[in-house]
């Protein structure tokens, strides 16, 4: 049987008849091409929708959004406390708003729009911003709610928040000069702040390091904010009082070298730093350099006492004046007769510790400075520090001026270490601004013997007693004391009518536990003064005043029973508090 030819003919392949269906014009043979084309449809518009859907509930930034605003957004910090868990400084979580110039449908608009309803905006720089072709710029940091729902408000496409952390100070200036401040991307721009930047957290974000304040440690530092507020009100009440052009005010512990209390004024509030670059408002204590005044005769004794060039009982002949070149070194309170070391003291004679200093000589001079931290630069934890201010060519007539604290400039700081060493048994401890467990004197350089240490504090009380310190003698607290009045030097030459005016006081005398320290520019006579614009009559009041007012705050509680044996070394010299004035 032949086979037909519909029954020879050779059917197409699947995909060809799938084609052939999907082209035919024939309309009773276009029904499935039309099921399929609209199933494609759906399938195509199900996706785009689902990618819509996904995004508007999707609480992720887009990528390119994240990148742009990943190295602005300011990172956290930790929490700054004062020594007994006071909270100095903190971050806070706020809302910035940011644009997507790119996304913006109506520049003009949206400057207009944000500008009114963020004010303090330049809508200028923000028009200059807005046209850039940047994918994310800054609106304004650090909005207040009222301002994000009046920014919601607008529905501008384009512009939205994100969290900050922002840095604030509950204290206000306070400790301003050890805190520091940061810039508006929380990063430390001096003090503590700058510090702590300096010790690895700058690195860990720069790096990209997400860090959150759940990943910090706070640090606890050295200052007492009540202490810290009390000496910033009876500095500012000397000011009032004095009218100098800056005061400044400290408190360390001797035994440790923890800074207690830090001021220096005038000052600024890290909430707000606009004056904390003005030079005015700079940090005195750490980084002015001044001549220290009879306060660093002090030191000049110790060195006497330490060498062996004389002892307590040691007579030095002050009668007349003291020349050396063409230079004439005289007294302030003349005394035409020789005098015994603790009365070179408590007259604080310039020539008495001129003829000392010319015992030991200018390397030997020098070495001692040397050793007591005076002649190199100070390291604390404050970035900011200034290096002392040294004779271009020293001789035996710049050590003698040295003497009695005219010639060599250092900083505030620096001379409280050396005193806070010869008032602690010896022992130079470096300051230090975070909270220390213990004492320092184990681990610390001795620099002076036991028995000059217990002299020093036998002078500085007998000056409490007898002398210029008689500020600091307040009833029931046993403190010694040393004031310091240097002619400021103008246009190379020294001004007889103007000065700074210092005051140190060691708390108490006998074993002490506290430093006080007051410094004065250019203080004026003030009623009850008679006149007298020197140390003893402004930061010794003022300092006598701070003493009063901390010490009960210290833990240290005023005693009607003074101490039976303070001074044995001394008394074994035959030298009481009654037998020195002749």
């Amino acid at each position: 049987m032949v086979a037909s030819q519909a029954d020879t003919e050779v059917q197409p392949s699947y995909p060809r008849r799938l084609i052939r269906d999907l082209t035919i014009t024939r309309i009773d043979r276009s029904g499935g091409r039309l099921k399929i084309i609209a199933l494609a449809f759906v399938c195509v518009f199900g996706l785009i929708d689902g990618k819509l859907a996904k995004f508007g509930l999707s609480k992720e930034a887009p990528a390119s959004l994240k990148a742009a605003a990943a190295d602005a957004v300011s990172g956290a910090r930790p929490e700054l406390l004062d020594r007994n868990g006071g909270v100095l400084a903190q971050d806070i979580r706020t809302m910035s708003v940011f644009a997507e110039p790119k996304r913006l449908i109506d520049k003009d608009e949206a400057v207009e729009l944000l500008s009114a309803v963020l004010p303090d905006i330049d809508a200028t720089d923000l028009r200059k911003r807005l046209g850039s072709k940047k994918g994310f710029v800054w609106v304004k940091r650090g909005v207040t709610d009222k301002q994000q729902a009046e920014v919601f408000r607008l529905g501008l496409p384009g512009v939205g928040f994100i969290p900050e952390n922002k840095r604030i100070y509950p204290n206000g200036p306070v400790g301003a000069h050890v805190l520091g401040f940061t810039n508006t991307d929380n990063q430390g721009i001096a003090g503590i702040e700058k510090w702590v930047d300096n010790q690895g957290l700058g690195d860990l974000k720069g790096a990209g390091f997400d860090v959150t304040p759940q990943d910090l440690k706070p640090i606890a530092l050295s200052l007492d904010a009540k202490a810290t507020y009390a000496v910033r009100d009876e500095l500012l009440k000397g000011m009032e009082r004095f009218h100098p052009q800056a005061a400044s005010g400290a408190i360390m512990d001797v035994n440790t070298g923890e800074m207690i209390a830090y001021v220096s004024l005038p000052d600024y509030d890290p909430n707000n730093p606009v004056d904390a670059l003005k030079p005015d408002h700079i940090n005195r204590l750490n980084v002015g350099t001044y001549e220290m005044g009879s306060t660093f005769k002090a030191i000049s004794i110790a060195m006497a006492l330490q060498l062996n060039k004389v002892t307590l009982k040691s007579t030095i002949d002050t009668s007349g004046n003291l020349r050396y070149g063409r230079a004439t070194i005289h007294d302030y309170e003349k005394i035409n007769r020789p005098q015994t070391v603790p009365e070179v003291f408590i007259h604080s004679s310039n020539i008495g510790t001129a003829k000392m200093v010319m015992m030991v000589g200018v390397e030997g001079h020098q070495a001692f400075l040397r050793k007591m931290g005076e002649l190199t630069r100070l390291q604390t934890e404050l970035p900011e520090t200034a290096m002392p201010q040294l004779p271009p060519h020293w001789g035996m007539l710049n050590s003698m001026t040295i003497a009695f604290g005219q010639g060599l400039n250092v900083t505030p700081l620096q001379a409280m270490m050396a005193v806070g060493a010869l008032a602690n048994g010896g022992y130079l401890i470096t300051p230090t601004f975070l909270k220390r467990d213990g004492d320092a004197r184990d681990e610390a350089h001795r620099v002076v013997r036991p028995d000059v240490s217990e002299d020093l504090r036998y002078l500085m009380r007998l000056n409490a007693t007898l002398g210029s310190a008689k500020k600091a003698n307040i009833p029931g607290y046993f403190a010694g004391g040393k004031t310091g009045t240097a002619d400021k030097l103008i246009n190379g030459h020294y001004a007889k009518d103007r000065v700074n005016t210092t005051f140190m006081s060691v708390v108490p005398a006998d074993k002490p536990k506290y430093l006080f320290f007051v410094m004065m520019e250019d203080p004026k006579a003030a009623e009850g003064t008679y006149g007298f614009h020197t140390a003893a009559w402004n930061s010794g009041d003022v300092c006598g005043k701070i003493m009063e007012r901390v010490a009960p705050l210290l833990n240290l509680p005023p005693s009607l029973d003074l101490p039976t044996d303070p001074f044995p070394a001394v008394a074994r010299l035959g030298i009481g508090m009654d037998t020195v004035l002749r």
